[in-house]
């Protein structure tokens, strides 16, 4: 009986269709690693953009707060007018008044601030050019973005009131005028006629001893109330008007 040949060992290893099993099941999993990288990753960018907007904000609402605690009445101009779209005050500083303007205009909330005035009529012509105020002078700020609408309203009394609404009137600024010279002595021959005539003559008006300078103006608030739609929902803020403008 013939024995057979041995057969040589089979080598053992994949198939082709296992490899590319094998290949597609990681491509799949490649692909669901990352996006959720991608998910990780905007999220932390999202967050950061949060907080970046936060801090901004932060930093715009200690400004306004700065701003109105800052308030200086120059008597010249007024020290605090909001028309609806722009608020005007005037602060102290060290070098001198800044005017400033803060305005809601083209969807962008903006500060806009003048040099350091120390004459009145620097403080005059530079509030008349603040009402002409189109948003892309020299030193306009934008402070945020994405603002549809704001309102600011006075407190008085305890009472909140729209700001364009007429509030409470303060005593107008008098100056006093200087006592008239004394008329001269006459002389001894005419006293005696002088004497007469003065007897007879009816007495002259008093001379007024005060000028009124300024017609009377609004009393400053207590209290300004910010509310201004931003991106983000609906901001509000109270602010109580410094020792300086009461």
């Amino acid at each position: 009986m013939k024995r057979r040949p041995a057969q040589p060992p089979r080598c053992s290893g994949f198939t082709l269709v296992e490899v590319l099993v094998a290949l597609l099941i990681m491509a799949i999993l490649a692909t669901l690693a990352w996006q959720g990288l991608a998910v990780i990753v905007r999220g932390r960018d999202v967050s950061r953009d949060a907080i970046d907007r936060t801090v901004r904000l932060a930093t715009v609402l200690t400004q306004w707060e700065q701003d109105l605690q800052a308030l200086y009445d120059t008597a010249q101009v007024p020290a605090l007018s909001f028309d609806g779209q722009t608020l005007r005050l005037t602060r102290r500083t060290d070098a001198g008044v800044v005017l400033v303007a803060w305005a809601v205009r083209g969807g962008l909330w903006q500060r806009w601030a003048s040099p350091p005035l120390l004459r009145s009529a620097e403080l005059q012509d530079s509030w008349m050019r603040s009402q002409q105020l189109q948003g892309s002078e020299p030193g306009q700020l934008t402070v945020a973005e994405g603002a549809s609408q704001w309102q600011v309203y006075y407190n008085r009394g305890g009472q909140w009131s729209n700001a364009q609404s007429t509030g409470d009137l303060v005593q107008a600024t008098t100056v006093a005028l200087p006592a008239s010279a004394p008329a001269a002595s006459p002389a001894p021959a005419a006293a005696a006629s002088a004497a007469d005539a003065a007897a007879s003559a009816p007495a002259p008006p008093a001379a007024p001893t005060a000028v009124t300078t300024q017609a009377p103006r609004e009393a400053l608030p207590d209290g300004v109330r910010l509310v201004i739609t931003l991106e983000a929902g609906t901001l509000t803020r109270d602010i109580a008007v410094g020792p300086a403008g009461s």
